[in-house]
């Protein structure tokens, strides 16, 4: 930890290993195994036109929530620099936020170290009409808390043991259950993490703890596979992204995540519109010099010209 991101990222990448995840489910087909993605880039306008119909789509998977009562759950693990936030930014752009909520939860205070481990995950879990998108979740414990020593081995232990049970439970009460694992190459982690670096809108991103992440490489893909042997389960499978090109991951996440709901298209109640609204005659606006209006800062940013036209 005593490496800074400016000193380590402007080193000579001098190679690790990679993500192992050849035995686990890739997000082409549910339940494919093995499946690697095609090379190439899709083409952005593709891309543009299928990103657009999937979130069309999400539209009405958030109306058929809400009618039927339904109540989702959708976790989003992998290493940092994955594309876990850009995916969720994609899927949440239209929807409803009263709705479906994004649960980031920050490192446990005081009070919730001494509570039962999964009791603030708890408290987000969806109503009925809901869904709830994890950027991550209880695996912390799996992951970082268990690499960084955040937690005790026998705490570990228990958590990989509790979680199968913890997870059955939520599926009996209903919950619709989805984890995701997002797998990003070591080479194109660094590359991501150089490209925050003198970026001013993305330098938040970029932590003591990514750069911590980058020396324990191996030490995080032992986590994770130990994790899957736990808790990837046939009743709460997890579903591996390959993501070294995030807009190959949120398509296929995207469209794999539909394809696991059997959700139908809801009939919305048809809203007429007036040709004109109704004027009473004895509203009366109060002079604009009582109200105290935002500045344009858009004119001075425009030309002469561009302002009188």
């Amino acid at each position: 930890m005593q490496l800074t991101a400016l000193r380590f990222l402007s080193m000579t990448n001098n190679g690790s290993a990679k993500d192992s995840s050849a035995k686990i489910k890739h997000a082409k087909k549910p339940g494919a195994k093995g499946q690697k993605t095609s090379p190439g880039k899709i083409p952005n306008d593709a891309y543009e036109a299928e990103i657009f119909r999937l979130q069309t789509e999400f539209v009405k998977l958030q109306e058929w929530v809400k009618f039927s009562g339904a109540r989702v759950v959708v976790i989003f693990e992998g290493r940092d620099g994955a594309g876990k936030g850009g995916t969720i930014k994609r899927i949440t752009e239209y929807l409803n936020p009263r709705i479906v909520r994004i649960a980031a939860l920050p490192a446990p205070n005081d009070r919730e170290r001494g509570q039962w481990y999964y009791q603030r995950y708890i408290s987000q879990l969806p109503a009925k009409g809901e869904i709830v998108l994890f950027d991550r979740s209880w695996y912390n414990r799996a992951g970082v808390e268990k690499v960084m020593g955040f937690c005790t081995p026998q705490e570990h232990a228990l958590f990989l043991r509790q979680t199968p049970i913890f997870e059955q439970m939520l599926i009996e009460e209903g919950i619709l259950l989805r984890k995701y694992w997002f797998s990003v190459s070591d080479d194109e982690q660094l590359r991501r993490f150089k490209g925050r670096l003198n970026d001013p809108v993305r330098q938040w991103k970029l932590s003591p703890m990514d750069v911590e992440s980058l020396n324990r490489w191996e030490d995080y893909s032992r986590a994770k596979d130990e994790m899957m042997v736990h808790t990837d389960t046939p009743g709460s499978p997890w579903f591996v992204v390959e993501s070294d090109i995030k807009k190959h991951a949120r398509l296929n996440m995207m469209a794999h995540l539909l394809s696991t709901i059997d959700y139908v298209e809801v009939e919305r109640p048809k809203v007429k519109l007036p040709s004109h609204r109704e004027i009473s005659g004895n509203y009366h606006r109060p002079p604009r010099e009582l109200s105290t209006y935002v500045a344009d800062h858009v004119a001075t940013l425009m030309a002469p010209t561009e302002k009188a036209g």
